[in-house]
């Protein structure tokens, strides 16, 4: 696929989309969030694929929305950027495949929110992070959504009121990413991640990943009721009726990918 403002990679199961706007340091344009979207969309609609890198070249990972388009717009085009990137973000969750954002650099405001949308993020030790509307005329209200879910709630507040940088250690320290690795390791660690990650069905992995996103926002009872149907009907057939099948017959399982 060809997009002005990324790259896009396939190596067999496994696609890797790179932000290349390093001159704008890769800013969240309307036209990058539509490419953003288009691009998670259409992997996620590729059986194929087990999962997704999401990185970025230059100095930056992202410095978020693009304030010179923000400022030319008025609160009905503001909106509509908004809802947008709002549903370029979702896509990440929607899709089933994995995806791992390896972030080498400082993510800022909606940039944050983009590498904290991912499933899993990789971080070399010179990432990071932060939601600086705190300190300015503008709250990060849209990107503190994807970015405070991972905090514990004093530590979200924190970083959204004061607007401050966290490095990458503090951020593994407050759960928003899952490894800190050097810079020469950041490709490989988040290699390693994503073939783990994505191990087994495919099938089986996108019901899972989107059951469990799912039944994070319910109570304890609802969550439990959709979990026992998914895994019932999901327990009777396809891949999920093989793996205790290959296991009572002491055999490899055989992977169709399928339900």
């Amino acid at each position: 696929m060809d997009y002005r403002n990324l790259l896009y990679k396939r190596d067999d199961a496994y696609v890797t989309i790179t932000l290349n706007r390093p001159e704008r340091r890769n800013c969240l344009s309307s036209e990058m969030l539509a490419e953003l979207e288009d691009a998670f969309r259409t992997t996620g609609a590729d059986g194929e694929v087990a999962g997704i890198v999401l990185a970025a070249n230059g100095p930056v990972f992202s410095s978020g929305h693009d304030l010179g388009e923000m400022a030319k717009m008025n609160e009905d085009e503001l909106r509509a950027l908004f809802t947008l990137c709002t549903s370029a973000m979702t896509a990440i969750a929607e899709i089933p495949q994995v995806v791992i954002a390896q972030v080498h650099a400082l993510a800022t405001a909606a940039g944050a929110q983009l590498a904290a949308s991912a499933d899993l993020i990789v971080a070399s030790t010179e990432a990071a992070f932060a939601t600086p509307g705190g300190k300015g005329g503008l709250f990060c209200h849209t990107p503190m959504v994807a970015v405070a879910r991972p905090l514990g709630r004093k530590r979200a507040v924190e970083l959204a009121l004061t607007g401050d940088t966290i490095d990458a250690a503090t951020a593994l320290d407050w759960g928003l990413v899952n490894r800190v690795v050097s810079t020469d390791e950041l490709e490989s660690a988040t290699l390693d991640l994503l073939m783990r990650a994505t191990r087994g069905s495919r099938y089986a992995k996108g019901v899972g990943k989107q059951t469990l996103y799912a039944q994070m926002d319910m109570s304890t009872g609802d969550a439990y009721e959709l979990a026992i149907d998914v895994m019932a009907r999901n327990a009777a057939r396809g891949d999920g009726a093989e793996w205790p099948k290959a296991f009572v017959e002491k055999r490899r399982a055989v992977w169709t990918h399928s339900g």
